[in-house]
């Protein structure tokens, strides 16, 4: 077995998510990966964090100046993404920044050029990039096999509770949440709608808060029309009791695809996994659609390998700043035409 040499973690933030991404680093333990510490704004909390993760709980400062830490895993709201990716490239630490990357697209852009003016790697925690479902949907679509694609549709239908949101002051905000459900919950399908048809062109949108006393918008409806000629339809929600799986279906001439959260429930075209037309596809739990911690923890371990590979390698992670980008810039066009933005 090959030895790697360690790459020294910590994790800004104790909140949910960080949790996913110190145990995704535990499990690329043989690629080297090795969590030296974690960071938090409030030092009377520092005990309890050191005994939650088993390692010590210092200040963003001393974070930054730790020779141990190569690599940072930003796991705090989205409205502090910006300025704690600069000051950590400045500090020359690689950054894997959650989703979003960050909530207003200069900011996104000043923490790429930040990265690039330090050279130190930027990644960004859209995890479901790396399984192989959506690599195989994205180059069948990439080879022609789904044809000219003319129509994608994404539904959202999740619930969150009134104190969901009020567990914690940022949730809900526009400073530090950035938006409402498409931001926050919605952006993985956003991303996936991004890689999978491109960029939109032309967009119109209606969003409002209808149940949740917040902000930012828990109802959004979106018509996106791509430079193809193509369109597509995000509808989504935290209203949907008990919270039901994301949809997310693309279409072309050739043949179309349909998944249920990361089950493929029926895919038509010439060169279709003989896999999904031989097995009935079952219906999926609602997952995340009713628990935030409904997700799998593959997909963060696949990003932290691929992270630590894309160092040893010189190469741009799997999903670098400049991709990280395009679903927020798709999110900001959304509130655009919407009016909240």
């Amino acid at each position: 077995m090959k030895i790697y040499p360690e790459v020294g973690f910590a994790i800004l933030g104790a909140g949910m998510i960080a949790d996913y991404h110190a145990r995704a680093i535990a499990a690329n333990a043989e690629n080297g990966a090795r969590l030296v510490a974690v960071g938090h704004y409030d030092p009377q909390r520092f005990a309890e964090v050191e005994s939650r993760f088993g390692v010590p709980c210092q200040s963003e400062g001393e974070l930054l100046s730790n020779p141990q830490v190569e690599v940072i895993c930003i796991c705090t709201p989205s409205g502090g993404h910006a300025g704690q990716t600069i000051a950590a490239a400045q500090a020359g630490k690689h950054v894997l920044v959650e989703k979003p990357i960050a909530t207003r697209l200069e900011d996104a852009d000043a923490m790429i050029a930040a990265c690039q003016q330090s050279r130190v790697s930027l990644g960004v925690a859209f995890q479901s990039r790396t399984k192989p479902v959506f690599q195989r949907i994205h180059t069948a679509i990439q080879a022609g096999e789904l044809g000219e694609l003319t129509l994608g549709l994404v539904n959202l239908p999740y619930y969150r509770s009134q104190g969901y949101y009020d567990q914690a002051a940022w949730r809900g905000t526009w400073a530090l949440d950035g938006g409402g459900v498409l931001i926050n919950q919605g952006i993985h399908q956003v991303d996936l709608l991004n890689w999978f048809m491109g960029d939109p062109v032309s967009v119109t949108a209606h969003a409002l808060t209808l149940q949740r006393q917040i902000e930012v918008e828990d109802t959004l409806c979106a018509s996106l029309r791509f430079a193809t000629g193509a369109l597509a339809a995000i509808n989504a929600t935290t209203t949907a009791s008990p919270g039901f799986p994301p949809r997310l279906e693309i279409y072309g001439t050739r043949g179309g695809v349909q998944m249920e959260d990361d089950t493929v429930m029926r895919w038509w075209s010439q060169n279709a996994p003989a896999e999904v037309n031989s097995t009935p596809a079952q219906p999926s739990s609602a997952g995340a659609g009713a628990d935030p911690r409904g997700i799998s923890i593959a997909g963060h371990v696949a990003l932290v390998s691929d992270f630590i590979h894309a160092l040893r390698e010189e190469r741009p992670p799997l999903v670098d700043g400049t991709e990280g980008r395009r679903s927020l810039a798709t999110v900001a066009s959304i509130y655009q035409a919407a009016g909240i933005w």
